[in-house]
């Protein structure tokens, strides 16, 4: 595994890092816990340092078994990754932004943007109990909310890094104009936005200022929640109520089948499976600190930490991206 710095911080996280969005089961067709405190465990055992998670996903139960499975770990040794700024119980009271229904056993549940001082306080004291810890490595704003001042949403990540509860903070899917007001209040250590083999679009102005601000990327959805390991092109079928049913049409599914298949003769020769080359080739990419990695079970984790074991020359990155420009 490599370590990398997370932006201005003293940060130092595992290149791969582990994305807990589907092991907390909403909009993914549910989850067993057994297999996602495995794939935590294992995640670990093999070099995977970090955990990415969120109130939202699987409203609060993502945190409670990062939580639980680190009970046995050493904490001093993880780096915890969460976040702030959906709220689905209610509690902002018609507050805040309206940004879907969240489908959970049925019923659809209201989410908004909202990131208030008040309500940044309250989620920080909620994940806090949830991960079974007295500090969050970095804490990051979910979404924007249009409704909030970013002034006044940064002034609370200080005020939190002040009394030590939180180590650094950073934003996520913020543009290049709402980091630069973000950067007038705090000085962010990170922005985590999409970023994938069929979604580059944060070259053109995003990471050039990341780079010049130094400010870390943390990469999302690098295998287009797992369209590009192929799996789907085969005997794979989804759940009903998993979003990756809409999600996936808006590709072209018979180019990225393509591209599949030609990243595999490369992935042949380094002994390695297509969501591995994809991995890895997202981890050199230009601005990318860190990539984030989903896993439902152990053998998902370990195949995860094992994309760093080997490395791709000048000839083999210039053979992935040309197969990638006959996507366009």
């Amino acid at each position: 595994m490599e370590y990398r710095k997370l932006g201005n911080t003293e940060l130092e996280l595992s290149a791969i890092t582990y994305g807990a969005f589907a092991i907390g089961g909403t909009m993914w067709g549910g989850n067993e816990k057994k297999d996602s405190i495995a794939s935590i465990h294992a995640s670990i055992d093999n070099g995977v340092t970090t955990l990415d998670t969120a109130p939202f996903y699987g409203f609060g139960l993502s945190e409670e078994m990062i939580g639980e499975a680190l009970k046995t770990q050493d904490r001093t040794k993880v780096q915890l990754l969460t976040k702030f700024g959906l709220v689905w119980d209610g509690s902002n009271q018609g507050k805040g932004e309206f940004f879907f229904n969240a489908e959970d056993n049925g019923k659809q549940i209201p989410v908004y943007k909202y990131a208030s001082k008040a309500n940044i306080i309250k989620e920080v004291e909620e994940s806090l109990k949830r991960l079974q810890t007295d500090y969050i490595d970095l804490l990051q704003i979910h979404w924007p909310d249009s409704t909030t001042p970013i002034q006044e949403t940064m002034e609370a990540l200080e005020t939190l890094i002040q009394q030590g509860k939180i180590r650094a903070a950073g934003v996520s899917n913020y543009n290049p104009e709402q980091i630069k007001e973000a950067q007038k209040t705090i000085k962010l250590a990170s922005n985590q936005v999409p970023f994938s083999m069929l979604n580059q679009s944060i070259q053109t102005d995003l990471v050039p200022l990341t780079i010049a601000e130094n400010i870390g990327i943390i990469a999302y959805s690098p295998m287009e929640r797992g369209l590009l390991t192929g799996k789907y092109f085969t005997d794979s079928k989804l759940k009903d109520n998993d979003h990756r049913n809409g999600y996936f049409g808006q590709f072209d599914l018979q180019k990225v089948k393509t591209l599949v298949e030609e990243l595999s003769s490369l992935a042949n020769t380094k002994n390695a499976t297509v969501a591995q080359l994809v991995l890895r080739w997202t981890t050199l990419q230009k601005g990318i600190t860190i990539v984030l990695a989903g896993a439902r079970n152990a053998e998902q984790a370990i195949s995860n930490a094992k994309a760093m074991d080997f490395n791709l020359s000048a000839s083999e990155l210039d053979f992935i991206n040309h197969a990638i420009s006959k996507t366009k």
